[in-house]
């Protein structure tokens, strides 16, 4: 498949099986709680072709967490109490780290159209 991320007829966002199983059920996981704030995004991190899972912090002092294809956990990139993350993670040389955006959870925004059309 050409596209990681995919939108449909209804706009809901499907999961690509090109991402590692173990990373889609933590999408599905993540799903299956209410909405966080800010929603919840999942990036792809290629590092001198090396894959990694990028899933974005869910709130003030929790640390955001980067997996690699087999869902070991890496290290916390940012996010935490200092919102510097761990300091575990490998020196990413920025000028060879690519990031693409693989999922993101709309269901807020689908809430906010609800809200609308009760008014």
């Amino acid at each position: 498949m050409a596209f990681t991320v995919l939108w449909s007829a209804c706009k809901t966002l499907e999961v690509s099986t090109e991402i590692p199983a173990c990373i889609r059920t933590k999408i599905e996981q993540i799903k299956a709680e209410p909405v966080r704030n800010p929603p919840a995004k999942v990036y792809e991190w290629d590092y001198n072709g090396t894959k990694y899972y990028y899933i974005s912090a869910h709130c003030c002092d929790i640390p955001s967490q980067l997996f690699d294809k087999d869902c070991n956990l890496i290290c916390a990139p940012d996010g935490g109490f200092t919102g510097k993350g761990d300091g575990k993670c490998p020196d990413f040389d920025s000028n060879k780290l690519t990031k693409r955006l693989i999922w993101e959870d709309n269901r807020h925004l689908s809430e906010k159209s609800k809200v609308k059309s009760k008014k």
